[in-house]
């Protein structure tokens, strides 16, 4: 352009009304754009205004305003990769506006915004937003190869942008699987770098929920996809000089031939004012609309849990049974059958050393345990077969093998990983699991396993694939047909996924009906988890927080309770590994807490993650409404100072310390601060005072 110091700019404004159109016009780079539209709509995710503007300059390079505050510079938003050349420079074309509705997303508006490069590639950005989903830009680009000649892509990247930086500094959410199992929030310190593949980290830990973001104090961005299967690709964030930078990258190694196209992935932009939690809420809103949704879960999910693997493999049966009055006395109703009882991972026949008449002695053990007063769930690892089980020698046919022919390993149990979306490898689980709860007697599983979460491409010649990633799109309609056949054999059981330590892969979720801690690595982990499975699964849904013993100190119950999840326990009694062991003292605090929880039963409440944000408010907060009241927990290891109870309606509320059974005075939303000195917890129940 003749003068660089203007450029042409089309403004898109998303708030409650939808995404309207602005004309082209002409103004300075610097300058302000346009307030967004006003959130005229209902507050359907419950987090007040979050509108976003999205503007276009004549090189089709982006900018993001936040209720009209720039957040991001223009950048090179959308590119077309070709190896070591990036084609992110469009020159503006026009673009065209129509009203659209979708029949469970509802009316909105679609805008096409089209440009071309020097090199001869026509870009045409299809940005589609709907009043359902304030502050979501949905968005697919196509490229098309105009140039006369092939062009070797190499892949593409879409909703990049850096985030400017702001005194405080960075926080990040990633829903990707790494094999070190970091936590899912994290602050963004100086040389941060997260690649964020939804592929695979390592043979056996893979998947997760295909969504990124960074935040500051007051503004964020975040990013992923909506297509209905998993899909591999990358959610990049890194702590830049300027800011935090973040995008969707797809790998889409091909030839474009002239006159070709490329498509990429359905994904989306949303920028929100606090951490993680609306924009999951969204994208669990979209995802829902098209049906993928969380299950009704079954009233079983929300009781508490013991788990027999404090005692690990080496357990006896008659240890077993021996702890089920005391599990009983703490106020516990599941007891579950862990890891040890099966000959091998793969036949997963009965442990004759254990239970010498095999199913006879196995039914009896599960009649025990209802007899106790309990409920019997049991632990189960399919997809995988160890080398030494006749299901890895007779039916080689249902190896995952790579493009290379390898298999994939199963690191914890030296086993190898099966194509779930081979159909005789379905049916011989599916089979398993008619037995466990049809005939044996069991109400639930709890199903376990890093490899569980996602897979590899499969390139076994005997599963005629169409193409490789069938696999990994499929294992989601695995998880439906074990849930299937689970609650056809009782309309109540409880499937359990625990996909050890890796963040939860979104498209099993929809069958699977309670969502652990994952083996968190501390107290904090439970936390964070929680926040983010109780925004992906919404109302309802059952979050367990693991064994307690998983905590900091092996006693922390209040990061479990405090957020809404069922508390799990793995003690053994009288004896056993000395950290596992049921105390005095612990079976006083131990009977407090499932006390505590069965009297208000906070799983089954509303957990209002957007009225604080994790990351920046001191101390960490969760809240959890129920019945009127509002049950606040706060937590650090020293605090002494006031904190600022949030959400709270008209009228005055009465404040007391549950655990502690004293009262902290009274509040109102005007008036809503209260002064706390405390070590590790602090719980406050706000009730109206009328």
């Amino acid at each position: 352009m003749a003068d660089m110091k203007r450029r042409t700019v089309l403004k898109l404004a998303l708030g409650g009304a939808g995404l309207a159109a602005f004309p082209a016009v002409t103004t300075g780079v610097g300058a302000t754009p346009a307030a967004a539209a006003p959130n005229n709509a209902p507050d359907v995710v419950g987090v007040g205004d979050t509108s976003i503007t999205l503007e276009f300059d004549d090189k089709l390079h982006t900018r993001v305003a936040l209720k009209g505050v720039n957040v991001t510079r223009f950048d090179a938003s959308e590119a077309l990769l070709l190896g070591g050349t990036t084609i992110d420079e469009f020159t503006y074309r026009g673009h065209e506006t129509r009203k659209t509705k979708h029949s469970r997303h509802g009316a909105g508006v679609q805008v096409i915004v089209q440009g071309y490069s020097r090199a001869g590639v026509r870009k045409t950005v299809e940005l589609t937003s709907f009043q359902r989903l304030t502050g979501m830009i949905v968005m697919t680009v196509t490229y098309a190869n105009l140039s006369g000649s092939e062009l070797k892509v190499t892949g593409w990247r879409s909703a990049a942008h850096e985030l400017l930086e702001k005194p405080g500094g960075f926080y990040t959410f990633s829903g990707t699987t790494y094999e070190n199992r970091r936590d899912w929030v994290q602050p963004m310190t100086d040389g941060f770098d997260q690649k964020n593949s939804l592929g695979m980290d390592s043979s056996d830990y893979g998947g997760g929920t295909p969504m990124a973001s960074v935040w500051r104090p007051g503004g964020g961005l975040s990013v992923g996809h909506v297509e209905p299967v998993a899909r591999i690709l990358r959610l990049p964030v890194r702590k830049t000089a300027g800011g935090a930078s973040i995008a969707v990258e797809g790998d889409t190694p091909r030839t474009l031939k002239p006159g070709q196209q490329l498509t990429t992935d359905t994904t989306f932009l949303t920028a929100h004012p606090g951490d993680h939690f609306a924009p999951l809420q969204r994208y669990r809103d979209y995802m829902s609309d098209i049906g993928l949704r969380a299950p009704k879960t079954p009233t079983p999910a929300f009781e508490p849990i013991w788990c027999a693997w404090g005692y690990e493999r080496d357990f006896t049966v008659e240890q077993v049974i021996g702890t089920l009055p005391k599990v009983r006395e703490v106020g516990l109703k599941w007891a579950v059958l862990d890891d040890g009882w099966q000959t091998n991972e793969g036949d997963w026949d009965i442990n004759p050393q254990k239970f010498p008449q095999g199913e006879t002695d196995m039914r009896a053990f599960t009649k025990q345990i209802r007899d106790a007063g309990l409920r019997p769930r049991l632990w189960w690892a399919p997809l995988a077969a160890d080398p030494g089980s006749n299901l890895f020698k007779q039916r080689p046919d249902m190896l995952l093998l790579d493009r290379d022919g390898n298999m994939q390993e199963v690191t914890w149990w030296d086993a190898y990983t099966l194509c779930p979306a081979y159909q005789p490898t379905v049916d011989y689980f599916v089979g398993q699991v008619k037995r466990f709860i049809g005939d044996w007697g069991y109400e639930g599983l709890k199903i376990d396993g890093q490899h569980l979460n996602g897979v590899t491409p499969c390139y076994n010649p005997a599963h005629g694939h169409t193409r490789p990633e069938e696999s990994t799109e499929g294992l989601a309609q695995f998880w439906k047909a074990v849930h299937e056949a689970a609650h056809k054999a009782n309309h109540n059981a409880v499937v359990e996924l625990c996909p050890c330590g890796t963040a939860f892969a979104f498209h099993n979720l929809p069958y699977v009906d309670q969502y652990p801690g994952s083996d968190p690595t501390s107290s904090y982990q439970v936390r964070t988890k929680g926040k983010t499975m109780k925004a992906l699964m919404g109302q309802g849904a059952s979050y367990a927080g693991d064994h307690v013993e998983l905590s900091d100190g092996g006693d922390d119950f209040a990061s479990s309770y405090g957020v809404g999840a069922v508390l799990s326990t793995k003690f053994t009694y009288p004896a056993g590994p000395d950290e596992n062991v049921l105390t005095p003292e612990k079976d006083v605090l131990w009977r407090k807490w499932v006390s505590l929880y069965k009297e208000n039963m906070l799983p089954t409440g509303e957990y209002r993650g957007e009225l604080y944000d994790v990351g920046f408010d001191k101390p960490e907060a969760h809240v959890v409404t129920k019945g009127g009241a509002l049950h606040y927990a706060f937590y650090a290891d020293r605090w002494d100072g006031k904190v600022e109870l949030r959400g709270l309606g008209r009228g005055r509320y009465r404040l007391t310390d549950p655990f502690n059974g004293v009262s902290l005075g009274t509040v109102d939303a005007r008036h809503n601060t209260v002064q706390l000195t405390f070590e590790k917890f602090q719980l406050i129940v706000a009730e109206p005072a009328d």
